[in-house]
């Protein structure tokens, strides 16, 4: 599975570069993650519990960065096994450029599972795979740049919300 994306992120490219070198960072951005140590240089260990489908799993594995170039770009590895679920690996080539406002982000993702969780299909494992990735993108963007200002509720979003039962019953 293969997937690519791209993101405005309002910070320069050091911070963005510094937070994916940052093991507290990436625990605060896998979606799942429950511990990740260690360092660039010599790689992290981590461990994220996941639900794919109806397969709950506990992944402990490791976390390699290569091909680094300071502010550039680097390609991040990472491979975990899941016990009985089965394994999951994969890769990201990460990509950022200064553009007004901070940095362009761009990343190429592949991702490959085996064991019970090939058997769900790729069709299941292509789209967690692709929200696994845009979210961890999402919480990186999130971090570096806080959270999103909540836009101001109109009226119609102040009045109380009503399910279908209730708008029928609204009618007469």
């Amino acid at each position: 599975m293969q997937m690519s994306d791209t993101r405005q992120i309002a910070a320069p490219p050091s911070e963005v570069y510094a937070a994916l070198l940052n093991p507290e960072v990436l625990k605060a951005c896998v979606p799942g993650a429950t511990e990740v140590t260690g360092s660039p240089e010599e790689g992290f260990e981590a461990s994220v519990t996941q639900k794919v489908g109806p397969v709950k799993a506990t992944f402990k594995g490791q976390v390699t960065l290569s091909e680094m170039i300071e502010n550039q770009s680097l390609v991040i590895n990472g491979e975990g096994k899941g016990g009985a679920a089965g394994f999951a690996k994969g890769g990201a080539q990460v990509r950022m450029a200064e553009v007004d406002g901070g940095t362009e982000l761009s990343y190429d993702v592949e991702a490959k599972v085996g064991g019970k969780l090939a058997q769900l299909g790729s069709r299941i494992i292509d789209g967690f795979a692709k929200k696994m990735a845009d979210q961890f993108f999402a919480n990186l963007q999130e971090t570096l740049e806080g959270p999103a200002p909540a836009e101001e509720a109109s009226e119609a979003d102040e009045a109380p919300k009503k399910g279908w039962l209730g708008r029928l019953k609204g009618k007469d």
